[in-house]
């Protein structure tokens, strides 16, 4: 079996926006789950807030992709600190 240290995340983005919530002493982040109707379906996106901003998840997904709407905020807020100069790049 491999330790944990071998394992990968199926949350990487999410995971280092955390990460760096903490070294940085900033609030967690606060994810929250959109939807939109769209004809006879359903899309889901994701915000999630940190140091006060909203940050939209680029894209729309299936609502079985959920965890990559989530990502997807992830990944676009820890971009949004690399730009802010608030952190080093990762």
């Amino acid at each position: 079996m491999p330790s944990s240290s071998q394992q990968t995340s199926s949350t990487p983005w999410q995971d280092r926006l955390a990460e760096v919530c903490r070294e940085y002493q900033f609030t967690a982040p606060h994810f929250q789950i959109v939807s939109d109707r769209r004809g006879g379906r359903t899309a889901w996106s994701s915000i999630v807030t940190v140091c006060g901003k909203r940050i939209e998840a680029r894209y729309w997904y299936d609502g079985r992709n959920i965890t990559n709407a989530r990502e997807d905020a992830a990944e676009a807020a820890l971009n949004w600190l690399a730009n802010q100069n608030m952190t080093t790049s990762w």
